[in-house]
């Protein structure tokens, strides 16, 4: 997946979703519970299926320490979530009219985080998660701005502040990678797992807390959603996307590896037959 995409798709979900409180009756919340129910059992099932086993196999810091960094992340997350007031998990507060600059701050860090680990492996996976994930996230942020003093054109630049945050940590993590600050490749399952404990906490929260108020009553809607997120994970876990393009440079290198191969057997014959042709002449 380009960078271009990734930006685009994490920055233009976020966008939209945030500024549909301008046009969506806030009072309504049901399909708002739906998504965040589906986003929780996405989010929840990546974790396991793809980013944890990712985060223990494929760097070079050891099993323990990596579970310490996912317990780290999932107490941050709940640290933060006492300034942001579950905000990234679609809580929709009426605040008092001053600027809400905790939650702004708490929840601007934590989408800049989610960015971090895109450069690594697993990233359409991720893409899709955290943008899903964002939607209830963005649309509470706009719901409470809305009950502050703050203009219409305020609230709309606070939102795409919001909106460019996990972006801005996607090409930040970018820039690291390639060398030119430092080199955070070797760090990358540090950050994962992080995330990864910010994500276990955000996913089980969601998925406790949305759908009705007594969370123990079965609801068919939450649970047909919480399926389909969790379907939609399972297509990625049993038919995985092949990196094109590492693919096709290693073909490529096989098949320039094979053409040497060729061209190394052609001049042998040549010189063979240049032999050949000279013993015969002497003859």
């Amino acid at each position: 997946m380009s960078p271009f995409l990734i930006v685009a798709i994490l920055f233009i979900s976020a966008s939209i979703a945030g500024l549909a409180v301008f046009f969506v009756k806030r009072d309504n919340t049901n399909y708002l519970k739906l998504i965040l129910s589906f986003s929780g059992a996405y989010l929840f099932a990546i974790t396991v299926l793809h980013l944890i086993p990712h985060a223990y196999t494929e760097g070079n810091t050891s099993p323990e320490v990596i579970g310490l960094y996912i317990l780290g992340g999932f107490i941050f997350q709940l640290l933060l979530e006492q300034f942001s007031q579950g905000i990234e998990h679609g809580h929709i507060h009426h605040h008092e009219a001053g600027f809400p600059l905790g939650i702004m701050i708490s929840l601007c860090l934590h989408a800049f985080l989610e960015g971090m680990p895109l450069v690594s492996g697993h990233q359409s996976q991720l893409v899709f998660g955290i943008a899903v994930h964002h939607i209830p996230a963005a649309f509470a942020l706009g719901s409470l701005l809305l009950n502050t003093r703050l203009s219409k054109n305020a609230i709309i630049v606070l939102l795409l502040v919001f909106a460019s945050m996990t972006p801005l940590g996607f090409l930040t993590s970018n820039v690291l990678s390639d060398g030119e600050v430092s080199n955070l490749s070797q760090h990358f399952d540090k950050i994962m797992a992080v995330v990864i404990g910010i994500f276990l906490h955000i996913s089980t929260t969601i998925l406790f807390e949305s759908g009705s108020a007594d969370h123990h009553h079965f609801n068919k809607k939450k649970m047909a959603a919480v399926f389909l997120g969790i379907a939609l994970s399972l297509t990625t876990f049993l038919f995985p996307a092949h990196d094109h393009s590492h693919g096709g440079h290693q073909h490529g290198t096989e098949e320039h590896d094979l053409h040497e191969h060729k061209d190394e057997h052609h001049d042998h014959n040549h010189e063979g037959h240049d032999h050949n042709n000279h013993e015969d002449h002497n003859h």
